[in-house]
């Protein structure tokens, strides 16, 4: 494709008024008056002929990434003409972000042939695709633009982010590990009889099956090891304000990375594990899955969980989920209330799900929020903003309260520490046998 450019433009602007001019003055000599146009006419084609030529373009991306994470694709190109310098427009996916800047940029060539490495941030899972890239240059003279387009059908998948699974998983399963080793003689509920053996020194006095004792003549002390096969449900609330993003990143992708690292841990640990997600009404059901193996079954499943913009109806999801669970398990719930109305319907729905399973919910900490009820304020508007701020964590803080009162569990932790937290309390629920 071959246009003008504004250098061209310009030029014939300037020529009208002279042309007119010339017109005006001497009539019989109106033919003078073509000789810019003319003129330009031959140095457009000139500019087009030296300008033209075939351009290649190849752009290589990762094959994979993960949400929130930023990545470099690298862009070569070689133009037969060899300009100086090229216009380069990525025709980006949305769930792409150019980083630092647009994703048209100029490059720099040397013999026609240049490379730029492109920043690209993941903003959203699903399928990130790049059909085509368009390059544009002009001739010596800058009068016209050689315009190129570059089919490239570029496809790679954009997952949770596992970087917390790799980064904590083995450390905090180790971890457990090694305190399970020391504290296995663990009573109570959720622990069953293991074995019956010899009493040592530092084992704790209650286990002491005394009838054993006084037949054998010494003392013999019961030992319990923890309860295994248990059932996890996460259930991922992907509704509008879930999906609203927290420094940069969906607060669903937040919990979804969470999510996958505590599944982690409990199939290591001999748990059973499923994922629900829901908005208005519910979206996916997993079954339970069991065994180390089948974590790649539970990440499928979570990098099935689409965003959403509908408000989220606690009372039929939570409904649906209970009764589809023939056993008491432990709920995760991964939800945000910022209004009084959906926050009683999950109170309402709290009340009724405590009464059988086990339930923990996990929120983000509003840091937004907090830091403008924390601002000084100067003006009439910002004491406006710090009332209305105070007045909404009031609000929250009610409802995590009313909560816990019920009997649940509730995490309110930092977008960037919520994987930690929540591994922490499901291994703490875990070791104090609470299911």
């Amino acid at each position: 494709m071959i246009y003008p450019t504004r250098r061209a433009v310009l030029a014939a602007a300037a020529g009208a008024p002279v042309a007119l001019t010339v017109a005006a003055v001497a009539p019989e000599r109106w033919f003078l008056a073509t000789a810019w146009p003319l003129l330009l006419l031959l140095l457009c084609l000139v500019d087009s002929l030296r300008s033209r030529g075939p351009a290649l373009a190849e752009a290589k991306f990762p094959p994979s990434a993960y949400v929130g994470e930023t990545r470099e694709a690298s862009v070569r190109i070689a133009i037969a003409s060899a300009p100086a310098q090229a216009e380069v427009a990525l025709d980006a996916d949305p769930r792409v972000v150019v980083s630092g800047g647009s994703a048209t940029f100029w490059l720099q060539l040397q013999d026609g042939r240049g490379r730029a490495g492109i920043p690209l941030e993941m903003v959203r899972r699903g399928t990130a695709s790049f059909d085509r890239l368009t390059l544009r240059w002009t001739g010596p003279l800058g009068l016209l633009w050689q315009q190129a387009e570059v089919e490239l059908g570029v496809r790679f998948p954009i997952l949770p982010d596992l970087r917390p699974t790799s980064s904590h998983g083995i450390q905090l399963f180790e971890r457990h590990a090694f305190e399970g080793l020391l504290a296995h003689l663990t009573s109570g509920e959720g622990s069953d009889f293991d074995t019956l053996v010899e009493y040592r020194t530092g084992m704790d006095r209650r286990t002491i099956d005394w009838k054993h004792s006084a037949r054998d003549g010494k003392l013999v002390a019961k030992r319990y090891h923890g309860e295994r096969n248990n059932q996890v449900v996460f259930a991922v609330d992907c509704g509008r304000q879930m999906s609203e993003p927290i420094a940069g990143l969906p607060r669903v992708d937040r919990v979804v990375a969470a999510m996958l690292l505590t599944g982690w841990l409990a199939l290591k640990l001999g748990d059973r594990v499923a994922v629900h997600a829901f908005d208005s009404r519910p979206r996916l059901a997993s079954g339970l899955v069991s065994g180390s193996g089948a974590f790649a079954e539970l990440q499928r499943a979570a990098a099935a969980i689409d965003y959403s913009g509908e408000e989220t109806n606690y009372t039929f999801a939570l409904t649906t989920l209970a009764a589809g669970l023939t056993r008491r398990s432990m709920i995760i719930l991964y939800t945000e209330f910022t209004d009084p109305v959906s926050a009683s319907f999950l109170v309402l729905a709290m009340r009724r799900l405590v009464r059988t399973h086990l339930v923990l919910v996990v929120v983000l900490r509003d840091e937004e929020l907090a830091a403008i009820a924390e601002r000084e304020p100067r003006t009439a508007d910002d004491v406006t903003r710090t009332v209305t701020a105070a007045a909404l964590l009031k609000e929250r803080r009610v409802v995590v309260t009313s909560l816990q009162h019920l009997g649940v569990h509730v995490v309110e932790s930092e977008h960037d520490r919520v994987s930690e937290r929540l591994a922490h309390a499901y291994l703490d629920l875990k070791r104090r046998d609470l299911l």
